[in-house]
């Protein structure tokens, strides 16, 4: 009987061997996919940020084309109506000089004594002869300048259309821009459970720092009808202030990761197991575990409102940011700022650790919309959008 049971002992121990095993070499499998794919949404969104300068870069290179066209045209309708002026004046000119050589035709078609005097006076008809050949001359000449007119007029015509062709495949290209810009944003806001409308209105009213959000620049209608392409500009310069709106936002919300460094996600957002109770309850963030001392980022701009510990969370650092957001981040071992401290996105502010109701080194983040907490999974996917 003692034989059989160390005989039965060995062979369970084997088995327990070859099982451990083999859940390390699927654990090492699965670190190595994970690895993987975050390499590929690390390339994914620095290509996408590559993207996003190109086209700001390309809306400012377009909207000073576009400034030089408008220029360009007027100088163009001005240059049309001197020509026209000056037509309608050489027209003018002409006709008279028409009418004035009819008449002389017929008084002298009409006078047969003037003819019978010319012919007694050869001095007078040959300078009867020398007015009339400077009066054909003259009509020669108003003719021809306003046969000129009327091509210049007709060039100028021709590249008054050629230049609205541009200026139209330039607002298409402006408003293509502006659109892909702006679209992500809303997408992330949207996603984010942001109204991107309020979200717009209360940065366009709350915000006064310098740099912030300029009046739009408007072209000059000079008290008239607006035209076509004025509309045009006006409401891509619009859209262009509602970007730059959004990025004031995007940076007062958080969009982005507490931890920069390889950690392993070891809980979601949601009910589960208590760790330490064994018992069902809700779990109000999302826990990164890492190595101790890992660094600690806030997620955007905003005021500290804690820190210091807190029953539960250990040592806590809670950031209070625009549109009531608030961040929470627990469990930290070292905290390096101070309540009413104003942090901005990407600043340390502490060290990953294991305090208050903790099994391990992690940390647990939070996200909460006017006190009530949602998924952090949500913010940190709405960024994907556009960071």
């Amino acid at each position: 009987m003692a034989s059989a049971i160390v005989l039965m002992d060995s062979i369970g121990s084997g088995n327990f061997r070859d099982q451990a095993k083999r859940d390390k070499a699927v654990y090492q499998e699965r670190l190595k996919i994970l690895s993987t794919e975050r390499d590929s949404r690390a390339e994914e969104a620095l290509a996408a940020q590559n993207r996003f300068n190109a086209a700001l870069e390309q809306i400012s290179v377009m909207q000073s084309d576009l400034l030089e066209s408008e220029t360009l045209r007027h100088e163009l309708e001005t240059g049309i109506e001197v020509i026209q002026t000056t037509l309608r004046t050489v027209m003018k000119e002409r006709d008279g000089a028409r009418e004035a050589l009819a008449a002389l035709r017929a008084e002298t078609d009409g006078e047969s004594q003037m003819l019978l005097a010319a012919e007694a006076a050869p001095r007078q008809i040959e300078f009867m002869s020398r007015a009339l050949g400077r009066t054909a001359a003259q009509r020669d000449q108003i003719q021809a300048d306003a046969q000129v007119a009327l091509d210049e007029r007709d060039r100028l015509q021709d590249e008054l259309i050629a230049m609205r062709d541009r200026n139209d495949q330039i607002f298409r290209q402006l408003e293509e821009a502006v659109a892909i810009s702006v679209e992500p944003l809303n997408k992330m806001f949207k996603s984010a459970g942001l109204p991107p409308e309020k979200i717009i209105e209360q940065v366009r009213r709350g915000y006064n720092g310098q740099g912030g959000p300029l009046t739009p620049i408007s072209f000059s209608t000079r008290g008239e009808e607006p035209s076509g392409d004025e509309i045009r500009a006006n409401r891509i310069l619009d859209q262009m202030d509602r970007l730059n709106l959004y990025r004031i936002a995007a940076q007062q919300a958080p969009f982005a990761k507490p931890v920069h460094s390889a950690v392993r996600m070891t809980s979601n957002y949601g009910y589960r197991r208590d760790p330490i109770t064994g018992g069902s309850r809700l779990h109000a963030g999302m826990d990164f575990a890492g190595p101790y001392g890992t660094d600690i980022f806030a997620t955007a701009d905003g005021v500290v409102t804690h820190a210091g510990w807190q029953s539960g969370y250990g040592k806590l650092v809670v950031i209070k940011h625009a549109f009531g957001l608030e961040t929470r981040y627990a469990h930290t071992s070292r905290i390096h700022v101070k309540k009413g401290q104003r942090v901005s996105r990407g600043q340390h502010i502490a060290d990953m650790g294991s305090t208050g109701r903790s099994t391990g080194t992690h940390l647990h983040y939070e996200v909460r919309v006017n006190g009530q907490p949602k998924n952090p999974l949500t913010y940190l996917k709405a960024a994907n959008n556009v960071f």
